[in-house]
């Protein structure tokens, strides 16, 4: 898929922002900090990806989203613990 200029601008931008969140990021720091004092020395290599698609801003037809998500019964457990409320209708 080609994307115009603005969005290849807005897309270095995020690359940057996500690159500046993680360098100032305290936790990161931290982390690495306790790797040193375990006597290792770290090397980071992130790689990052980012997928775009067309928005499409009309909803599929019949009003409803036809995404269906599937749960285990772990998935289950772990959201109740979780105080998360999902819909159990199968």
């Amino acid at each position: 898929m080609e994307i115009n200029d603005e969005a290849k601008e807005i897309v270095q931008e995020l690359g940057a922002a996500i690159n500046s969140a993680v360098e100032n990021s305290a936790e990161v720091a931290a982390a690495i900090e306790r790797l040193r004092e375990a006597g290792y020395e770290m090397e980071l290599t992130l790689r990052l990806e980012i997928g775009l698609r067309e928005y499409e801003a009309e909803p599929d037809e019949g009003g409803e989203d036809s995404a269906r998500l599937e749960l285990t019964d772990e998935d289950r457990r772990t959201l109740r613990s979780m105080k998360i409320r999902f819909d159990d209708a199968d």
